[in-house]
């Protein structure tokens, strides 16, 4: 039982590192609202989705002339 046990954990680690999922979740969409004019390149040239998210930053390809990898904003939080 431990050996299936074993193998169902490393199927899962497998499959939750694979990039199966389709939306990097670690930003707000709030966050990459940014219009084109005021995008701050966070990349190099021909970066791809993935590789962008990976460096915390945003990925919108829909502008073109603009950084498509770009710095999100900051969320500013009041604590009192």
């Amino acid at each position: 039982m431990e050996a299936r046990a074993l193998w169902v954990l490393l199927l899962v680690l497998a499959l939750g590192s694979s990039g199966w999922a389709e939306e990097y979740i670690g930003l707000l969409e709030s966050q990459c609202a940014i219009p084109g004019s005021e995008r701050v390149d966070c990349g190099y040239p021909a970066i791809g989705k993935e590789d962008c998210n990976n460096r915390g930053c945003c990925f919108d390809s829909s502008i073109r002339g603009v950084p498509w990898c770009f710095k999100p904003l900051q969320e500013t939080e009041c604590t009192f």
